[in-house]
């Protein structure tokens, strides 16, 4: 006789539209066709957020998927038939009301169709040669029918999260290069693009991007979040060329004849004539300065010998002051000093003495934390007549004093 299979639940339980859907789609599209089943099931679980579905309800799909002894799902009637006491075990231990709401969802979702029996109960009936004659239970061969577009919405979803990825990694960067942006310019007196509303000053600059940012806890999708990455695209260029700009035609320039004036005023080889001042202490020792605050007497060998991982930062040899105080500026930047407190220091320092206070700096840079603030403190003292770079020097050179002791220029 030939058996009947169902197509409806049992009991009170409603034809839902995706059974139908999902039944048809087993007719037409699972014939001749074999899928690795957690191939398919990666597939679910990456496009769960198009399919409707929970976690909880993929980890019943997982369990139902344990109980067919294949990994290769082809045709149709695929039909699986645990107990809910069994079906429970291998889904962690869920409770009984939870596993029915989850089976209920993957049905909805058109991931398994019901083949109840007339009591509801799940088994399956053999013939006399021993084959499957008639089951009842879960019937997973929709994950055969479906397979394609189960792999086209994980593709989607994939393409979705990863442009959301970009977004959010386009509208961070351009947060962070904004901000720095106009502190930089702020801090080196840039003024703004005139002629425009929106630039006209760094505080309108500010309130326009902080009215951009402001957008952002309520946008969540690609289509929200691109048009204002966008603007912070646009302003961020904008900021850059502002800076680009002014800073190659005026502030390099001037930065540049500025530290020039510096070397030719200042006196670039040591001062012969400075003179030393011999005091007696304790134990018949002496020591050694210089006398005068504003007049260096040390040789550029000396220098180099009580800081020597300034030389790590030019190519070749460091032979004059020239190359010292261009090296100076390489290793400014690398120290987080702004160019204005480096200006404001060969202003009143002298390039020479700024340059050897930068080497310093380097020299003791696991010890400082903020060399950029230690540059300023000691530009102000010099300004005020309390900062020499003689005891700086001789506090680097004690080290070194057992094996060399480095000698003042006659």
């Amino acid at each position: 006789m030939e058996s009947y299979r169902s197509t409806t639940p049992f009991g009170r339980r409603p034809l839902a539209a995706a059974s139908i859907a999902a039944q048809a789609a087993v007719l037409t599209d699972a014939v001749d066709k074999a899928v690795h089943k957690w191939h398919v099931f990666r597939a679910i679980c990456a496009a769960r957020p198009r399919l409707g579905v929970s976690e909880r309800s993929l980890s019943v799909l997982n369990a139902l998927l344990t109980f067919h002894p294949e990994t290769a799902l082809t045709g149709r009637d695929l039909i699986v038939f645990p107990s809910n006491h069994h079906l429970s075990l291998r889904a962690h231990g869920m409770a009984p009301a939870t596993l029915r709401r989850h089976l209920a969802a993957l049905v909805e979702a058109g991931l398994i169709i019901r083949r109840d029996s007339p009591n509801g109960k799940r088994f399956i009936r053999k013939g006399r040669a021993g084959e499957t004659d008639l089951a009842f239970g879960f019937d997973i061969s929709p994950l055969v029918a479906r397979a394609d577009e189960f792999q086209v919405l994980a593709d989607e979803v994939s393409t979705a999260a990863r442009n959301l990825k970009l977004v959010r990694e386009r509208i961070t960067l351009c947060r962070r290069d904004i901000t720095k942006m106009i502190a930089a310019a702020e801090d080196q007196g840039i003024a703004p693009a005139r002629g425009s509303t929106r630039l006209k000053d760094w505080q309108a600059v500010r309130g326009y991007f902080s009215e951009l940012l402001q957008q952002l806890p309520t946008a969540r999708t690609v289509g929200l979040l691109e048009p204002v990455a966008e603007e912070l695209s646009m302003l961020a260029e904008e900021i850059f060329n502002i800076l680009e700009s002014q800073t190659d035609s005026h502030n390099m320039s001037a930065k540049e004849s500025h530290i020039e004036r510096h070397i030719q005023n200042s006196n670039t080889e040591p001062l012969n004539e400075s003179e030393k001042v011999i005091e007696k202490i304790e134990g018949g020792q002496h020591r050694e300065r210089s006398k005068a605050v504003d007049q260096l007497g040390f040789p550029l060998s000396s220098v180099l010998s009580a800081c020597p991982d300034i030389a790590d930062y030019h190519q070749g040899e460091i032979r004059d002051w020239r190359t010292f105080i261009a090296t100076a500026g390489v290793i400014r930047p690398m120290l987080g000093i702004s160019p204005s407190a480096w200006n404001e220091a060969c202003e009143i320092m002298g390039a020479q003495r700024a340059a050897i206070v930068l080497a310093a700096i380097l020299q003791r840079s696991e010890a400082i934390k903020s060399a950029g603030g230690y540059l300023r403190n000691l530009t102000q003292r010099a300004a005020a007549n309390e900062f020499s770079v003689a005891p700086m020097l001789f506090a680097l050179m004690k080290p070194k004093a057992a094996e060399a002791r480095p000698q003042l220029r006659e």
